[in-house]
């Protein structure tokens, strides 16, 4: 997945520079964060409208979940690392050596940043086809997993699941991942998967069917 082009190369530019570098470079003109905020709007109605039609029978209270999931901080973060955009943010040299571009919450502003930056480029419809092949690949693989699993957690027993890698096994091409879900400090789910993030999905879907709850995206039951 490659970062979409760009008429106007200004604004990539723009969603690329972080304030840190613009408070140790005057001749910078304007920091991401605008374009953050523009980005944040642009993605809750695309996710939203992307679910809708996704699935045509599920209820409001499942896509608000899923939706939730789809945005959150950590997956827009993982968006942003798959299309290598941490080495190419501007950042000044204290956020820098801190380790600014692994950060989730600067990679996930990042991303918003260069959504409302092209929405501003080319319009809302260019800005579609970027994202929806991202939503698709988590719709794929039962994103909401996770999700649930810490609602369900956190109004049961006060706790925040854990996840835990406890095995990764193979050539480096071809890897299997073994993630365990603890609660409490106790193992609920064991899951198996090609890489970490679907092999926690499994974890959290196995945990789940532990607690009787059902996953969300498969067999949820109808909101009442």
């Amino acid at each position: 997945m490659l970062l979409p082009e760009f008429k106007n190369s200004s604004y990539l530019l723009r969603a690329l520079t972080h304030r840190s570098y613009l408070n140790e470079h005057p001749e910078a003109i304007e920091d991401n964060e605008r374009l953050e905020f523009l980005g944040d709007a642009v993605l809750d109605c695309l996710s939203g409208a992307f679910l809708y039609n996704r699935y045509p029978e599920m209820r409001e209270g499942q896509l608000t979940r899923m939706r939730s999931a789809l945005v959150r901080t950590e997956q827009l973060a993982a968006f942003a690392a798959e299309l290598g955009v941490g080495p190419l943010i501007r950042l000044g040299r204290g956020e820098e050596e801190a380790g600014g571009r692994e950060r989730a919450p600067l990679l996930c502003a990042a991303f918003e940043a260069i959504v409302g930056a092209y929405y501003l480029d080319s319009g809302f419809e260019a800005v579609r086809r970027f994202v929806e092949p991202l939503f698709a690949t988590l719709a794929n693989a039962d994103l909401d997993s996770k999700s649930y699993l810490q609602e369900v957690a956190q109004a049961e027993f006060g706790q925040t699941p854990r996840y835990h890698t406890a095995a990764a096994v193979g050539p480096d091409h071809q890897k299997e991942f073994t993630v365990e879900v603890l609660i409490g400090g106790e193992v609920y789910g064991v899951g198996a998967g090609p890489n970490k993030q679907a092999a926690a999905q499994a974890a959290a879907r196995a945990a789940l069917h532990k607690l009787g709850k059902a996953s969300p995206l498969r067999d949820a039951p109808e909101d009442s």
